[in-house]
């Protein structure tokens, strides 16, 4: 099972990122957190100390279109924000 699935990488994960040592990652919904850490650790080489999950319910989606209205709902996620020893750091566009 793959834990991990993508890192978030928006503005404000790139701020926490620089400013408190704090990233955040799309993660399996089944897994827990030191399932989570262990995985953090192994794939970047780092020491983590805190993990907080977040479980994302998928949006409500409707549009309108020839054929009538179409409607649906995004995947549901869950949310991963990792906080890393002091000094750690990931660089996600190293691999560019």
């Amino acid at each position: 099972m793959e834990i991990i699935i993508k890192p978030i990488l928006t503005e404000k994960m790139t701020a926490a990122g620089e400013k408190l040592g704090r990233y955040g990652f799309v993660v399996a919904r089944d897994a827990d957190k030191p399932q989570i850490k262990d995985a953090v650790e192994k794939a970047y080489g780092v020491k983590v100390t805190d993990v907080n999950t977040m479980i994302y319910m998928g949006k409500a989606k409707r549009r309108f279109t020839k054929a009538g209205l179409l409607q649906g709902r995004t995947n549901h996620f869950k949310k991963a924000v990792v906080t890393l020893k002091d000094g750690d750091k990931i660089d996600f566009y190293s691999n560019i």
